[in-house]
């Protein structure tokens, strides 16, 4: 007898052999899976129309083994576990659903051959740049797939938040000037279908975790996208959401179970519980459960329904999907979204099981704190009070980017300005892996940079200059490379504008540089001469790190290893300032001579540096 799986609540769907006829599953999902993977079970999730009524079996497969049929609250869904043992081979296997004795229909199931190397695939590292893009925004490669016939939401170009056309064949066409730009990865927005009725273009709110939204392309699009970029030396780096999906989910029509949603009794009665947003909450020794449970199991928004990963079949079907788009895209990272909103324990089972498929892999998940300590948390070889691990390896450092533009913005004296860069990065003790921490000037969740710094372009290029050079992985957003502002609002879709030059009419193009003016070209080549600077200077990768107390104005760090230094410089006075080099010999040594890398300059380096006013210098040390 097949078990079933009870669920208690207030509501729930009763079972009747009398329903009417089952009709074939309209999805399986996984669609298909791999064989040769660390973790061999598999566990499919299969929908219909009363499809629970029906026996399941598969036809002989060697190596492969139905362990497990189980029934959900709603007669519509099954849920498969399957076991592939080692040695299964690839192939196409079938599944059998009868009434009785009679088949009524049957589902073939592929078993994929995996590419060589698959689960040795380097992650992203902080050997790379990352280039943040809204897909929507950055180019119209395919103007034919603007409008969807079906979908919720139609484009309007006039309407800041709403769908403009940007597309995966607009990425794939600018794979050149990224790369040009001296970019190694890139971290996409969420590209997965958002059919919601408005505000869909930021791709956070889910309706089907397995395709790409057909505004953006096909998932075959997306897998030549990520091959193509692959190609060109550029990484791709996937936006994934587990806390919540979009209202428009498929299954919001018929959920499988009583706790597939958080707060789900509610929901359906018309009420919303929304978070609290008290993010302290999961690592407080004295918070209280209720709090705990308003900020883990509450809604962002309306649209956006908590998902429950303490129900088992939830939280397999997440991992599950997190693996399948690993293996199918050939992506190199992950940046996970709101990542301490999920249950907690869930997230540690989720980083761990997808670093046991692909050891060297990368993901960072999305803490925004300025809080070290409350950042740190969350990384792989924290040790913490309590007990709790995960094998996440990076964060995002919002501190860090706290820091550097309040650093830039306030007067220079002995406790505020530069000294506040210096002692964030004196918090490192704080984190297990610091150079594991994605460091970045803003994103699509804040203002622009150069509107952060009052559009001054002298802090631009100091602040710039630091991101590039300090420990870390450096990320920065779509437009940065151009001065792109926000100027009097924080309104996400003018954070969010359109790239210049993405859209077929456009009198200002960034590719081309057409109509840009002479200090957005300036920061283009500024930001290019550095960013493939970097790429080569494995120094500035992983080598060590010493810094100096901020004097005077000046705030010194150096990049070194055995045969490699590396001396940055960032100056906020307002006159050319001479900095006496004594103080730095313990770790440049005896060096006569420097290459300043932003102006190809030689430099005598014997006993002072004249340092130029409210300007940054990277010298090659010799």
């Amino acid at each position: 007898m097949r078990p079933i799986h009870v669920v208690f609540a207030s509501f729930f769907y009763v079972f009747n052999p009398s329903f009417l006829p089952a009709q074939s599953p309209d999805r399986v999902e996984p669609p298909f899976w791999w064989t040769d993977m660390k973790n061999p079970t598999l566990q499919l999730l299969v929908h219909g129309d009363q499809i629970a009524s029906l026996d399941v079996s598969i036809t002989a497969y060697p190596g492969l083994e139905l362990k497990q049929v189980t029934t959900l609250q709603s007669p519509n869904y099954l849920v498969l576990d399957l076991l592939l043992k080692e040695g299964v081979l690839p192939g196409t296997f079938q599944i059998r659903f009868k009434k009785g004795n009679k088949t009524v229909f049957r589902y073939d199931y592929q078993l994929k051959q995996r590419e060589p190397g698959s689960a040795e695939r380097q992650g992203f590292s902080s050997s790379d740049v990352l280039y943040l893009v809204t897909p929507d925004r950055f180019v119209n490669g395919n103007p034919a797939n603007d409008e969807v016939a079906g979908m919720k939401e139609k484009p309007n170009r006039a309407f800041q938040g709403g769908r403009h056309g940007g597309d995966i064949a607009g990425l794939s066409q600018s794979l050149g000037y990224i790369r040009d730009m001296g970019y190694t990865a890139i971290w996409l927005n969420p590209v997965l279908e958002n059919d919601q009725p408005d505000y869909s273009y930021h791709g956070y709110a889910t309706t089907d975790y397995y395709k790409v939204d057909p505004r953006y392309g096909s998932n075959d699009e997306y897998l030549a996208f990520s091959r193509k970029a692959r190609e060109y030396g550029i990484g791709l780096i996937m936006d994934m959401i587990v806390n919540h999906c979009g209202s428009s989910h498929w299954w919001m029509d018929d959920l499988p179970a009583s706790d597939w949603l958080n707060y789900q009794q509610e929901f359906l009665e018309g009420e919303y519980h929304i978070t609290t947003h008290r993010k302290t909450i999961t690592q407080d020794p004295y918070a209280s459960k209720g709090d705990t449970r308003e900020f883990v199991d509450g809604w962002f928004v309306p649209t956006m329904p908590d998902l429950n990963q303490r129900n088992p079949f939830m939280a397999r079907y997440l991992i599950q999907n997190t693996i399948w788009w690993v293996e199918y895209a050939g992506i190199t990272g992950i940046r996970m979204d709101t990542y301490p909103y999920p249950d907690k324990a869930f997230m540690a089972e989720w980083t761990c099981q997808v670093m046991n498929e692909y050891p060297n892999f990368n993901i960072v998940g999305e803490e925004w704190n300025e809080t070290p300590a409350i950042v740190a948390h969350w990384q792989r070889g924290k040790s913490n009070p309590g007990g709790y691990t995960s094998c996440l390896p990076g964060l995002m450092d919002f501190p860090l980017q706290a820091k550097v533009t309040q650093g830039l913005m306030a007067d220079e004296t002995n406790w505020s300005g530069l000294v506040y860069l210096y002692e964030a990065l004196a918090n490192d003790f704080t984190y297990a892996d610091p150079s594991n921490l994605v460091i970045f000037p803003d994103n699509h969740d804040m203002s622009r940079f150069y509107t952060q710094v009052n559009e001054s372009y002298d802090l631009f290029r100091l602040g710039i200059t630091y991101y590039l050079t300090t420990r870390g992985i450096p990320q920065l957003y779509y437009g940065t490379e151009i001065l792109m502002t926000n100027p009097g609002t924080t309104d996400h879709g003018i954070i969010r504008s359109d790239f210049p030059g993405g859209w077929e009419g456009d009198t200002i193009s960034a590719f081309t540089g057409q109509g840009l003016s002479s200090r957005q070209l300036e920061a283009q080549d500024f930001l290019r001469k550095l960013l493939n600077w970097r790429k080569d200077n494995t120094v500035i990768h992983t080598g060590k790190l010493m810094h100096f107390n901020p004097k005077n104005g000046i705030y010194v760090l150096v990049r070194y290893t055995d045969d490699r230094k590396v001396m940055v410089v960032l100056s906020k006075n307002t006159q050319d300032t001479d900095l006496e080099l004594a103080r730095f010999r313990e770790v440049i040594g005896n060096s006569q001579k420097g290459f300043e890398v932003l102006t190809g300059q030689s430099l005598d380096m014997t006993q002072t540096l004249r340092v130029p006013a409210m300007t940054p210098m990277v010298i090659e040390v010799r």
